[in-house]
């Protein structure tokens, strides 16, 4: 049941120092190619950064929320191509919920870097500092990078009390959910 493991995750932003099996990010690539996309145009195109010095370069991304990727021995860029999909956001965000999924039952913590409508600095995008970096081809969007590895934090499960259950309604907006 994937319940427990969705109870379970939560954002990892500091990882040991411990490097990714090659069996586990062959699974994680394996998760990302099996995301769904509308009408299984597939639009999603993948990154896979093991590169220490790469994975420095972006952590610079962004001024804040992506630092911590320079100490995750693995990141995954997900980017897509606007041209085969006019829903490739949508598209591109349950390859990355996969990829954290997946990385979640494999023992290992993951976070989400924003990149899309995200800023380098004043006058150049994030999107197109990692393009540059990762020689990633302009026709693709790049919508976020997962940062992954082996948790060096203990972060407990959200309780269930804790949970936004007044943002559901039933049959009509407004109406209690009956849960």
């Amino acid at each position: 049941m994937i319940l427990p493991l969705i109870q379970k995750r939560r954002s990892i932003r500091k990882y040991r120092s411990k490097a990714v099996e090659p069996d586990k990010i062959s699974a994680l690539v394996e998760a990302a190619l099996r995301s769904p996309s509308s009408m299984g145009y597939n639009p999603w195109e993948f990154v896979v950064v093991d590169d220490p010095k790469l994975l420095d370069t972006l952590s610079n991304a962004k001024p804040q929320g992506s630092a911590f990727i320079k100490n995750a021995p693995l990141g995954i860029v997900v980017c897509a191509d606007p041209e085969k999909s006019s829903v490739w956001v949508e598209d591109a965000s349950i390859a990355c919920i996969f990829i954290q999924l997946t990385a979640e039952s494999l023992g290992l913590g993951s976070c989400w870097i924003q990149i899309r409508e995200r800023m380098h600095d004043q006058t150049k995008s994030a999107e197109a500092y990692i393009c540059e970096t990762l020689n990633i081809p302009k026709k693709l969007k790049v919508e976020a990078m997962i940062a992954i590895g082996y948790p060096d934090e203990q972060k407990a499960p959200r309780p269930k009390e804790d949970l936004l259950y007044g943002k559901v309604h039933q049959n009509l907006y407004g109406k209690p959910h009956k849960g």
